[in-house]
């Protein structure tokens, strides 16, 4: 069954909420990449993935969102693009989608994605003014900022799994990529 998330009527900030806004404002910089108050929404597993013709910059993002019984995928396209750019925009779109905050076991096969946030890239981007450890901009500063954004609303997990190794739904993320991508060929 495929159904779109849906969320309860936003409610004014607690108290409890401001004080946790104001802690974490206090705490170091990791602090800028999780919830401002403790997620204790929904367990939802998100599958992600991207795909890029590099010759022609056609490319593809999809996303799988599994809460309980329900699956609800997603995909889209775009021009002029990198395989990267795709692979954060998957991730993205998906967590967009949540209408209410919720725990995220994010599954895909890009180590880039993964380790920016589990190894701190992003921390270290953000302190060095979105620049890398060589000085240069960091790429696709507008989509890690916006996941950044995203991170805050929800408490998000990662597991990496080995692209093309028969994980049944990395899988079928990557066909949706790929036959996004596919579309621009025409």
């Amino acid at each position: 069954m495929t159904r779109k998330f849906s969320s309860p009527a936003p409610r004014a900030q607690s108290a409890q909420a401001r004080q946790a806004q104001a802690a974490r404002d206090q705490l170091p910089l990791k602090a800028c990449i999780q919830p401002d108050v403790p997620v204790a929404g929904s367990a939802v597993t998100l599958y992600s993935d991207g795909a890029c013709d590099t010759q022609a910059g056609h490319g593809g993002w999809a996303t799988i969102l599994r809460y309980g019984e329900h699956t609800t995928e997603l995909s889209g396209h775009a021009p002029d693009t990198t395989n990267n750019r795709m692979e954060l925009t998957g991730l993205l779109e998906g967590l967009r989608a949540l209408k209410r905050p919720c725990q995220v076991r994010v599954v895909s096969d890009s180590q880039y994605l993964r380790k920016a946030f589990t190894d701190a890239w992003i921390l270290k981007w953000q302190r060095n003014g979105w620049k890398t450890a060589g000085g240069d901009p960091v790429k696709n500063q507008d989509l890690w900022e916006e996941l950044v954004v995203q991170a805050r609303k929800h408490a998000l997990t990662f597991v990496w799994v080995r692209g093309h190794a028969g994980h049944a739904e990395n899988e079928r993320v990557d066909q949706l990529a790929v036959a996004e991508r596919k579309k621009l060929r025409r």
